[in-house]
């Protein structure tokens, strides 16, 4: 029998954890926080979107998307749904989005907290690590209070992302003393911070639209949904996937836009539309006309910006002031300067780089018997439940893995 001790109590840890212990291993779990999984519980809004069952590629992001497509597999996948099954979690799926049927993000916590003790694993919260080094075949993992001595690790004890949950980015540390590299850490799946004397005018307002990044010139993604214009830039599901590629451009002084369409209803040719939409309305103002689809604070966001006169009329405007009025509405550009730091990113972008792991096992190729999974990895997923799905995935490699090596 093997003592195996995974650092980090969180998604990836405890899924390790209790796949570890199905060879009877003897399984420790040293948690920093008060209770295991903590950050799960933040997840969903307390709902906790945990899997989606559109599982392509493209929804996850790495330095090396080739080792990548060897961890996100259809069997992977199959693995994590059996699990939940196994545990009893019956999903409620919504487009493809799996959320526990008690719609408490609780729900899946606490079965995987429940698992793990049902099975014997020994979980040591409020346990903070010193350091971990190994001598020979064995590692030392040493708190202020005591050693502990383990014949495999898993770290997982996550990013920097979102610190109220107690993501403080120690596990990097610990890596790069055992020899690993960490490509830098940034902030992902966060809001974009904007400049502009618009901010307060369009400040609290939700609608839909296309967001389409831009850096220097070049169109790197494009998502819909529904945006949140705040009085510091821009926020909303279809922001955050665009955010972690922000940080990057901007520390490589690259220039970076986001252009904004609020009418994203339209697939026609934008001109024509209005053309023909107002060509049998009654001739009205300009900003009571724009009001039949648009929110009265953009209305006049929009106005001012482009310094159309708000008594005017759509009819009545030149061919120029039409082509102003439209770019405006379909592509109304901003200047990003910053997004919001680590404690609101819900991810990061960067960590462990994968060529640095087993991708079968998640063992290191530095260190031999020391695994990793979770978000330490440089691996981001979308929005939807990805970064959790990644988490599962990595996580029951990596006990998996322990158990072959065994």
């Amino acid at each position: 029998m093997k003592h195996i001790v995974i650092i980090g109590g969180g998604a990836a840890g405890l899924v390790a954890a209790i796949h570890a212990k199905r060879e009877n291993n003897h399984i420790t779990i040293l948690e920093k926080n008060s209770v295991c999984g903590k950050k799960i519980l933040a997840t969903g809004n307390g709902k906790c979107n945990y899997w989606n069952e559109d599982q392509s590629l493209e929804h996850y992001h790495s330095n090396n998307q080739a080792i990548l497509s060897k961890i996100i597999t259809p069997e992977s996948s199959q693995e994590v749904l059996s699990f939940f099954n196994q545990l009893g979690i019956y999903p409620k799926i919504k487009n493809g989005y799996y959320y526990p049927a008690s719609n408490q993000a609780l729900t899946i916590r606490d079965a995987l907290v429940a698992e793990a003790i049902r099975v014997g694993i020994v979980i040591k919260n409020n346990y903070s690590i010193t350091k971990i080094k190994k001598e020979q075949n064995l590692f030392k993992i040493s708190s202020l209070e005591e050693t502990i001595t383990a014949d495999q690790v898993i770290i997982a004890t996550g990013s920097k992302a979102s610190s109220k949950t107690g993501s403080d980015g120690f596990g990097y540390k610990l890596l790069k003393d055992l020899g690993h590299q960490v490509f830098k850490p940034q902030p992902a799946l966060v809001q974009v911070k904007t400049s502009g004397k618009y901010l307060k005018l369009w400040s609290g307002v939700r609608t839909e639209a296309i967001v389409s990044l831009y850096i220097d010139n070049e169109l790197i993604k494009e998502e819909q949904g529904e945006i949140q214009l705040t009085d510091y830039g821009i926020s909303g599901i279809c922001v955050f996937n665009l955010s972690r590629y922000i940080p990057i451009a901007l520390e490589n002084k690259q220039n970076v836009q986001v252009k904004i369409n609020f009418l994203p209803f339209i697939t026609e040719n934008p001109q024509n539309f209005l053309d023909n939409y107002f060509q049998d309305k009654p001739v009205r103002s300009l900003e009571l006309e724009l009001s039949g689809f648009l929110n009265q604070k953009l209305i006049t966001t929009i106005l001012t910006e482009t310094n159309l006169k708000t008594n005017t009329s759509y009819q009545k405007l030149s061919d120029h002031a039409k082509k102003v009025l439209i770019n405006a509405l379909t592509k109304f550009t901003v200047i990003v300067t910053a997004t919001n730091s680590f404690d609101q990113a819900q991810v990061c972008s960067g960590g462990i780089p994968l060529t640095e792991i087993n991708p079968e096992t998640m063992e290191s190729t530095i260190i031999k018997d020391l695994y990793i999974a979770g978000e330490l990895l440089d691996v981001d997923g979308d929005c939807g439940g990805y970064n959790l799905g990644f988490a599962w995935i990595s996580g029951i490699k990596a006990g998996n893995g322990c158990i072959k090596n065994n």
